[in-house]
């Protein structure tokens, strides 16, 4: 006896709003790592910035 397996789609409606909650997910992830980032650059020295001073 043969059985067919079939797969359940949700509705339309259902996927496109896990779409837009797993977009809207990414995006906050994306903008925290823009900020640390950012910080990162900022706190770093910049190359060719002042020269270590020496004692006369």
């Amino acid at each position: 006896m043969a059985t067919k397996t079939t797969t359940a789609l949700p509705p339309e409606d259902d996927t496109a709003e896990e779409i837009i909650g797993i977009l809207t997910a990414i995006s906050v992830v994306s903008k925290r790592l823009a900020k640390k980032l950012r910080l990162e650059q900022a706190a770093e020295p910049e190359e060719g910035g002042k020269p270590d001073e020496q004692d006369e």
